[in-house]
């Protein structure tokens, strides 16, 4: 059976509709992971030498185990954060006598088998070479690989358990808070002294191998726990079950003043407001505005004029970057039978251009209060807020022509990475580096004023042509319209 899931894999990925786009994402992850293997290797093999040499009268090896605590918390929160449970398209095998949980076991099988999982092991096993050539018994150092692998594995299985709580909540950070903050707490304010325990519990694994076993029962447990929270979810009709609350509605009569864009305005401002996923686009705006108080207040930013034009871009164009990065796959649920109706395609882009020209206007007028920490600032985002409307609105509309990912809008908000394909990686060139550098060289080599007039002349160039750029862009999504709907009938 595993091999026939194995099967279905395989042929899941190569033939979906984005396989060139998911190849060439997956390259790109390649190399980061090499990166990061080096750079564990490198920590394997340096880690003696440099605590030998930062604690000289101290045994490393006992160092070691004193750091294992924040280890153990700071993969925790990596994993919550970008480890996701591999997932399955379920519902077919459901229909056939395939037992449920043979299917919860390949899942959670395959998570152990996480990149996850191995990248520890390329700074353990170098370290516990270096351990026995410097006499350690090879005993104890291959039963403390051992247990550090089987802590691994529990960060494991632990971490899809908190984000089954998070899940079930709209703060989906709560749950890992509450976790890690609780446990750092009680070691930082020395109310329990976590670190100082789990050290001393890895020397007593390490003098008395049989205690593996309770590491092998702590993560037997979590294992079931998970096979238990996911065969209660593993139903057809899951995914219907709603919650029940009362639902409050609006008009928004307001946007009728917008013509013929009107009615998809509101449909994608009930959308973002409905939706846990498109909802943080918004909840964005807060962390946006907030940006420039990173940098303003520090006096080295305040020589810097090249940093007030990448702020201003990125403030004014926040909820443009999070909510445009991802049209038309927003409306990927019902996208086929949206374009079955007798609508102008160049109307329903129009909705998503005014939303977000709309939303840099807003966030300009917020930003205002910067002019606190000097003239320039204002200008700058002024300057940003012209080139976002006239440059950057196009071009990410442009990239959404590009989208061949489907998008789950009750999925979790909080770091997910659901329709994110090589167009979002991409994307971020002209949108953040093109002004930077625009701007960038000009203020550096001519004047401020001058890398300032470049930004507002890109901008005004692309409102005066805008009738032409809309309607290439349309013919772009017009052309990619019958890809789009196939794409998104697949779970990618």
């Amino acid at each position: 059976m595993i091999s026939k899931f194995l099967s279905l894999e395989w042929k899941s990925f190569i033939r979906s509709a984005s396989f060139g786009k998911s190849l060439a994402i997956k390259i790109v992850m390649g190399f980061f992971a090499l990166y990061f293997i080096l750079v564990f290797l490198a920590l394997g093999f340096g880690l003696y030498p440099i605590l030998q040499k930062t604690f000289p009268d101290q045994d490393p090896f006992i160092v070691v185990n004193g750091f294992i605590f924040f280890w153990f918390l700071g993969d925790l929160l990596l994993r919550f954060f970008l480890q996701k449970l591999p997932v399955m398209s379920v519902k077919p095998l459901l229909t056939i006598p395939i037992k449920r949980s043979s299917i919860v076991h390949f899942v959670l099988g395959k998570s152990a088998v996480s990149f996850f999982n191995f990248l520890p092991l390329f700074a353990i096993i170098p370290f516990s070479i270096i351990l026995i050539t410097k006499d350690y018994q090879l005993a104890t150092v291959m039963t403390w690989a051992a247990a550090m692998i089987l802590l691994t594995l529990i960060n494991n299985f632990l971490n899809f358990i908190i984000e089954s709580f998070s899940a079930e909540t709209e703060l989906s950070f709560l749950p890992i808070i509450i976790f890690a903050g609780t446990l750092f707490g009680l070691n930082y304010f020395n109310i329990i002294n976590v670190s100082g325990a789990l050290s001393t519990a890895m020397l007593a694994i390490v003098n008395n191998p049989l205690l593996l076993l309770i590491l092998i029962v702590i993560l037997i447990g979590l294992y079931l726990f998970n096979h238990k929270i996911l065969i209660k979810k593993l139903y057809l009709d899951h995914s219907l079950k709603t919650k029940i609350k009362e639902v409050t509605t609006s008009d928004l009569g307001w946007t009728k003043r917008f013509g013929d864009s009107a009615p998809f305005m509101q449909l994608d401002l009930k959308l973002i407001w409905r939706n846990k996923r498109p909802r943080s686009a918004v909840f964005m705006l807060v962390f946006g505005l907030l940006y420039g108080l990173f940098f303003y207040p520090q006096p080295i930013y305040r020589d810097m004029p090249i940093m007030y034009g990448f702020i201003g871009v990125f403030v004014t164009g926040i909820f443009l970057i999070n909510f445009g990065q991802f049209i038309p796959a927003w409306d990927s649920g019902y996208y086929k039978m949206l374009m079955s109706q007798n609508i102008k395609y160049e109307q329903y882009l129009k909705s998503k251009y005014t939303l977000m020209v709309l939303s840099v206007i807003i966030m300009f007028v917020l930003s205002i209060p910067y002019v606190y920490f000097g003239w320039k600032i204002l200008v700058a985002h002024f300057a940003a807020a012209v080139y976002n409307i006239g440059v950057n609105s196009y071009v990410i509309m442009l990239g959404g022509s590009f989208n061949r990912k489907k998008i789950d809008l009750n999925q979790r908000a909080a770091f997910n990475f659901q329709g994110t394909g090589a167009v979002q990686w991409l994307i971020g060139i002209p949108l953040l580096l093109l002004p930077l550098a625009i701007f960038g060289l000009l203020s550096h080599f001519v004047s401020f004023y001058a890398g300032i007039s470049a930004l507002i002349l890109l901008g005004v160039i692309g409102i005066i042509f805008h009738q032409k750029i809309m309607r290439f862009i349309t013919n772009k999504y017009l052309d990619s319209k019958y890809e789009m709907i196939k794409a998104f009938n697949q779970d990618n």
